[in-house]
């Protein structure tokens, strides 16, 4: 279990991404404090820090250059608003491994956050592949990868946060709405029910069987066709 430290000062945020990180198995810790952070990073307490650059005590390019020094490389994610192509350079020019804009996709962070880890583990780590049918659909969730039937599906980032939610429990219905929050994270006007539309996109992209991989649910929503392999 690697050991994720969020440091964030809004604390939805913190609150959102702790239950989307422990649901996929990390363990976490939160703080708001950028000199909290540097004490954490420094006694080793973090595989990775998904870290807010807008800190209220210490800027957030001073925890990431602590975390970057040294023997121990803590690998990190930065969380910001400050969406520009410079600011994204000069954080990724800092020694941040991935970077990730305001507002965002939950999903999208915890899938970040396996990429870089499986990147820092190097390429002895074990794959966090789930099978689905027998093995006909797997899902790598370190490499963000899914293959069906030995095909590799080239999909979008909303594409793969509906297939990796059903696949989260096979079977259960999901409705539009909480694929939206699963996906988004956030309230987005209208979204809802375009949702349709990449269900459709995703089922393409599946082929013959896709109406039996994700099913349809009337007055529900959508579900996973295929069991999880044991």
């Amino acid at each position: 279990m690697s050991t994720v430290l969020v440091v964030e000062d809004e604390r939805e945020i913190r609150d959102l991404l702790r239950r989307y990180l422990e649901r996929a198995g990390h363990a976490v810790l939160t703080t708001d404090s950028g000199a909290e952070a540097i004490r954490l990073v420094g006694d080793g307490s973090a595989d990775l820090v998904l870290l807010d650059l807008g800190l209220p005590d210490v800027d957030g390019t001073e925890v990431l250059r602590v975390a970057r020094e040294g023997d121990r490389r803590t690998p990190v994610v930065v969380l910001t608003a400050r969406s520009t192509v410079e600011d994204r350079i000069s954080g990724l020019s800092l020694g941040a491994d991935d970077y990730v804009t305001k507002p965002f996709s939950p999903t999208e962070v915890v899938l970040r956050v396996g990429a870089v880890l499986g990147r820092s583990h190097g390429p002895g780590a074990d794959d966090d592949v789930a099978s689905y049918g027998g093995g006909r659909l797997l899902v790598d969730a370190t490499r963000r990868e899914a293959r069906l039937d030995g095909r590799a599906l080239d999909l979008t980032p909303t594409e793969w946060g509906i297939l990796t939610s059903l696949a989260s429990v096979p079977g259960r219905p999901f409705s539009r709405y909480e694929l939206v929050n699963r996906v988004r994270g956030y309230e987005f006007s209208g979204y809802e029910r375009s949702i349709d539309s990449h269900v459709k996109n995703l089922r393409h992209k599946l082929g013959a069987d896709a109406a039996d991989i994700v099913e349809t649910v009337t007055g529900v929503g959508y579900r996973l066709g295929l069991g999880h392999d044991r």
